[in-house]
């Protein structure tokens, strides 16, 4: 436009919210216009608004206007509404009567046509309110316009029973607490990840896609914490904090939105020293064994330990020889493991880091702690050692001990592994002690001894194992 300029064309629009909404993000071009129209503007302000301009353009240059013509396409615009707004509805909402005068005053000054009907008031809404669309706008409307302070305070009444408490289950804060006193930091993290990451840790995930994502990292669904987990780690890493233990619980969203699974997950994640800097602390980093124990004494709180097995799996984030799958009553509850070096390579780690995760229904399920009296009788304890296959899993050897030592066995745990000298190649020795204690008398050794008998052939036969001299 300059000084020569004889023709101004003048273009006044309506734009639908839905159809502006997230474009002035995805277009990185954010304007007074576009923060207007996805708010809403009135569908009827075009007409009005090119007038007006063009009656300031008369105004200060002179000059003469030319026709208006008006383009509309009434099938894409919103349609009159009309509300009715009951008097039992609104007496009930207010818990107080108002004059029918009162109230088709209020809705008039608001700009609305009001016609008396049988049920109350008929409202036609005018096209710069598209915030009123149901009854209880109207109401809202009343309630402001009559003052809120002067409607009546009363307390709602409701007769409340004591709420019942499941001792079964184990409380997500008492999971917090003890995840706490073992020295972790709770993270508290997106539900949207980025795409390439999640495909990194989670290669064959689904998990819905964001239409109007906050940003283009945060644009999926997470259906793991593990991403969560190890941004933060990212994160600590590069502000030097190398020693980091952190868990979070939370929803992973598993498959497209017609078919969605929202699952409540806890998941942790540690790497660096074992022990805090200090002058009797040790340089030894955390291993896998670090992670498990911390996981175990979060199982032990539910009093259903036999339930859980750590079995050997293979999960695309995790080292193939540091992983297992994690099971509950038989059926998958999650998966515990060293970061996978490839992917670890990939995000530019240059530390190892641990993380488990794991279903929270699981680990809050559990059974009410039951007293049993302690026995008068002493105990009687046997050390074995067998020799097995060096990748045969202990869990194994425990499960058959446990069926062949009878029911008055209190107590059987692993206290040594050894390989080396006197140990042939592919072997390795494990040792287990057991404990045997009857409520009413004392066990002789001939029944003891029967019972090992058992337990050493029954490994021989199903295991291999054979009974270290």
């Amino acid at each position: 436009m300059s000084v020569d300029t004889r023709d101004i064309f003048l273009e006044a629009a309506h734009f639908s919210p839905l159809a502006v909404a997230g474009q002035a993000r995805a277009y990185g071009l954010h304007t007074d216009a576009s923060h207007r129209f996805e708010r809403g503007v009135d569908p009827r302000l075009a007409r009005e608004a090119a007038e007006r301009a063009t009656a300031l353009l008369l105004e200060i240059t002179g000059g003469e206007a030319g026709p208006l013509i008006e383009a509309a396409d009434e099938s894409k615009l919103p349609d009159d509404r009309e509300v009715v707004l009951r008097r039992t509805r609104l007496d009930q909402a207010l818990d107080k009567v108002l004059p029918d005068d009162e109230v088709g005053e209020i809705l008039e000054r608001l700009g609305m046509s009001v016609e008396r009907v049988d049920e109350g008031w008929r409202a036609r809404v005018p096209s710069w309110r598209f915030d009123i669309a149901i009854e209880e706008d109207l109401i809202e409307e009343v309630a402001r316009i009559h003052g809120y302070n002067q409607l009546p305070a009363r307390h709602p009444r409701a007769l409340l029973g004591p709420r019942p408490d499941n001792e079964a289950r184990t409380p997500l804060s008492a999971l917090r607490q003890r995840m706490v006193s073992r020295g972790y930091f709770e993270a508290v993290t997106y539900s949207f990840v980025a795409p390439d990451l999640q495909e990194t840790l989670l290669p064959e995930a689904v998990s819905p896609v964001l239409a109007n994502p906050i940003s283009s990292d945060l644009s999926v669904m997470r259906a793991s914490l593990f991403p969560g987990l190890v941004r933060a780690l990212e994160h600590n890493l590069n502000r030097q904090q190398n020693r980091v233990r952190l868990f979070e619980t939370g929803l992973v969203f598993r498959g497209e939105l017609d078919d969605l699974d929202q699952v409540p997950m806890l998941g942790a994640l540690i790497c660096g020293s074992r022990e805090p800097e200090g002058w009797s602390g040790g340089k030894e980093q955390v291993d896998f064994f670090d992670l498990k124990g911390d996981l175990e004494s979060l199982i032990e709180m539910g009093g259903e330990a036999e339930a859980w097995r750590f079995e050997p799996g293979a999960h695309p984030a995790l080292h193939p020889g540091q992983c297992a799958r994690v099971m509950y009553r038989g059926q998958e509850a999650g998966w515990i493991g060293t970061l996978h070096p490839a992917v670890r390579a990939r995000l530019g780690l240059k530390t190892d880091a641990l993380l488990f995760e794991v279903r929270l229904d699981a680990l809050t399920h559990g059974r009410v702690p039951a007293f049993k009296p302690l026995s008068r009788y002493p105990e009687v304890r046997r050390d074995l050692a067998f020799l097995v296959d060096a990748e045969q899993p202990v869990q194994a050897l425990l499960d058959t001990l446990r069926a062949q030592a009878g029911e008055w066995l209190v107590e059987a745990h692993l206290f040594d592994v050894y390989q080396g000298k006197g140990v042939p190649e592919g072997r390795k020795s494990v040792a287990l002690g057991l404990t045997w204690q009857h409520p009413s008398r004392t066990l002789n050794d001939d029944e003891i001894n029967q019972l090992v008998d058992a337990i050493v052939e029954e490994s021989r036969l199903h295991l291999g194992a054979e009974l270290r001299a």
